[in-house]
């Protein structure tokens, strides 16, 4: 069977069988796209079919985006990888580690043994969290009146860290602050820094922490997995529109189309439409561990209606590279070592395979995170293809 024709299939049975309302599927060698499809229903219960040029939140794929801009201004020698990023982030400088609770429920805080720098941020490893993943930080964001970083606020940063630089590894609001870096040595907001540097040179047209018209005519709407199993369009579910800052841990909507073109990029060392977005051995930096020793670890959930406990390829040595989670093993769908994925919270996946010269971007709009019935069709697609 041709790889289109069965990836079509396993794509179509996934929405037909009500496991997920909508599928966009795309994958990539080094001089074009190979593959495009989609399938199902933007909003479960209507009309409009999902398109391949469908909108979506793609939530934590914005981070490899965001490093990509602040691996720029590395390479433009205004910002350093491992001095202390408190040089243009003076908070980054008052930041503390939380040691536990004392008998209020008040934090114990210690300053840290070292500072935080640009290459701990990158790397997961500064010790910041999330909430949906932190029993700890949930009890100190409640006692301390903290919001939830997806509302934009600045205050939802000043969480403390839950270890000393450089000595773990935990997923967090790390890549937001690179963004706030970006913004401080750029001298302008996030998005436009992106606009200019990365979606133009790249020809990603439909990529944007603001949804401008055109967009929101295509954009499929993030839906609840119930305890029923049943799914819920969360109608009013939106990353704030005018938010205090934008999020570059999190907050950009675009399509897979264009998240393909980024990964093309990436297979191409840099190079993309005759010009060199990142110098190759930038792009060599970015793809290598960049986290010693250490190793990803399993996300445990405290939130479950967003989250269940997340891991990519339980027992497989995965390390950090300066944009995404790096594999140290060949994965059981086929991916070899060195091959470069992450996702969004909204089960939107992507994997950038170096030594293939293969990629892929899979978009779905469904909570939680790791779903069974939504994340399933994205190995299922690596699968089919490694085969192939």
């Amino acid at each position: 069977m041709a790889l289109k024709d069965k990836v079509d299939s396993l794509l179509r049975k996934a929405t037909d069988d009500g496991g997920v309302p909508g599928i966009v599927a795309m994958l990539t060698d080094r001089n074009g796209t190979t593959y495009e499809g989609a399938f199902g229903k933007r909003i479960s219960g209507q009309n409009a079919a999902m398109s391949v040029d469908t909108v979506g939140w793609i939530a934590s794929m914005t981070k490899a985006l965001t490093s990509t801009a602040a691996m720029q201004l590395v390479e433009q020698g205004k910002l350093e990888l491992d001095s202390p990023a408190s040089r243009w982030a003076p908070a980054l400088g008052e930041v503390k580690v939380l040691e536990g609770f004392d008998a209020s429920g008040q934090g114990k805080l210690r300053p840290p043994r070292s500072p935080i720098t640009l290459r701990h941020l990158l790397t997961h490893t500064a010790g910041f969290g999330y909430d949906i993943w932190s029993d700890n930080l949930v009890r100190f964001q409640e006692k301390n009146g903290i919001p939830g970083i997806t509302g934009c606020q600045n205050a939802a940063l000043t969480t403390p860290l839950l270890f000393d630089p450089g000595t773990s590894w935990y997923y967090g609001i790390n890549i937001d602050w690179v963004g706030k870096i970006v913004e401080a040595v750029s001298g302008a907001k996030l998005g436009a820094v992106m606009r200019e540097n990365i979606f133009q040179p790249l020809g990603m047209t439909d990529t944007a922490f603001k949804i401008s018209d055109a967009m929101r005519t295509r954009l499929a709407k993030i839906h609840q997995r119930g305890d029923d199993g049943g799914l819920t369009p969360l109608m009013d579910l939106e990353i704030p529109q005018e938010p205090e800052f934008e999020m570059g841990g999190g907050g950009l909507y675009g399509t897979a189309g264009d998240y393909l073109k980024f990964v093309r990029m990436i297979l191409n060392r840099g190079k993309a439409n005759g010009k060199q977005v990142l110098k190759p051995e930038t792009v060599d930096q970015m793809c290598a561990n960049n986290m010693g020793a250490l190793r990803v670890r399993e996300l445990k959930t405290a939130m479950p209606p967003l989250s269940r406990d997340a891991e990519f390829f339980p027992g497989m040595p995965k390390s950090w590279g300066l944009a995404f989670q790096r594999s140290e093993a060949g994965s059981p769908t086929g991916l070899p070592a060195g091959t470069l994925t992450w996702a969004g919270l909204a089960n939107s996946f992507y994997w950038i395979d170096p030594s293939s010269g293969l990629g892929g971007v899979y978009l779905s709009q469904v909570l939680p995170f790791v779903d069974a019935k939504a994340a399933a069709p994205y190995l299922d697609l690596q699968r089919a293809v490694y085969q192939h």
